[in-house]
């Protein structure tokens, strides 16, 4: 294996995305150090480096790795504060996000599209701007990775664990409008294989819109979603004027990435079905790590009564 004794750092390695890459790297063979303050139980076989990113002290000083994997970084200051840690590196990625993009722009999105706010996603987009900027000002070989939403094992965020709770319940499901928006995704275990095929042939491309080729409309996800858990479900229409993540864990808001530069590099993608399928069987094992939203209780509260 071309990664076989690599050693790997990894910012987080508790929580689902950092979580399942520390996990994934450590089966690859690698020697993967996750950096976190040890509040919650480590994965098997990973190296503690039990701080606070911005209070490393000489945490890291003189450590070098093979690579970078900053999972954790939201604003310029975590980049920065980081890399003053006194370590070296080979290869640095930052995973950062498609709220980079505002909306309105012409679909599908290409990764030379301007970047600037997002209405929808706010100050969590022009802070992830911030740490690209500051990592690239670094180091302008470093690798970026914009998500659209991700899913799969390890996802404590109530989204596909929110449909599942309502499948397994046998509710109907309140749909937005006719459920015609759709979404784009990814899975955490494509991230990961992306993040590995970048560490083997470092492409000359480093800035990469991540995800599906192919969008779903909610309508067919939350369908989906029901057979995995062996359910067909009743829906029920939701005017547009009533605020969609009242009910529902999505912002009202479409957007399509350009991934044609990804599949250079990772042609085949986890098919929905098959990922969900994962993400299901993890979520029987684990709904109490499910940071849940009280959409079930407003959906009884306010919109049974509007029925």
């Amino acid at each position: 294996m071309e990664l076989l004794n690599k050693r790997i750092l990894i910012t987080g390695g508790t929580v689902f995305v950092s979580r399942y890459a520390a996990e994934y790297f450590v089966k690859r063979g690698c020697e993967v150090f996750v950096l976190n303050r040890n509040h919650h139980k480590q994965s098997d076989g990973v190296i503690l480096l039990e701080g606070d990113r911005h209070h490393l002290g000489d945490l890291l000083q003189n450590k070098h790795f093979d690579a970078v994997l900053d999972i954790t970084a939201y604003h310029a200051q975590d980049i920065e504060d980081l890399l003053a840690g006194g370590f070296t590196y080979d290869t640095y990625i930052l995973i950062s996000s498609s709220a980079v993009y505002p909306q309105g722009n012409k679909q599908p999105i290409s990764e030379d599209t301007p970047l600037g706010e997002n209405c929808y996603w706010g100050t969590y987009g022009t802070d992830k701007i911030a740490a690209e900027q500051a990592l690239l000002a670094h180091d302008p070989n470093a690798y970026i990775l914009r998500p659209p939403y991700l899913y799969g094992p390890m996802n404590n965020v109530y989204r596909e664990a929110f449909v599942f709770e309502c499948a397994e319940k046998k509710r109907p499901f309140y749909l937005p409008q006719q459920g015609d928006m759709k979404l784009q995704s990814f899975h955490v275990q494509d991230l990961c294989l992306l993040m590995e095929n970048i560490l083997i042939s470092k492409p000359t491309a480093h800035i990469l819109n991540v995800g599906n080729d192919t969008p779903i409309t909610i309508r067919n996800w939350v369908s989906l979603c029901y057979h995995i858990c062996g359910e067909t479900p009743t829906f029920i229409s939701v005017s547009k004027h009533v605020e969609q993540r009242q009910y529902f864990r999505f912002y009202n808001y479409e957007y399509y990435l350009d991934v044609s530069k990804m599949q250079e590099l990772l042609p085949k993608t986890l098919p929905m079905e098959e990922g969900l399928r994962e993400a299901y069987l993890w979520y029987q094992n684990h709904q109490k790590e499910v940071i849940r939203k009280p959409l079930i209780d407003y959906i009884d509260v306010y919109l049974k009564q509007c029925e």
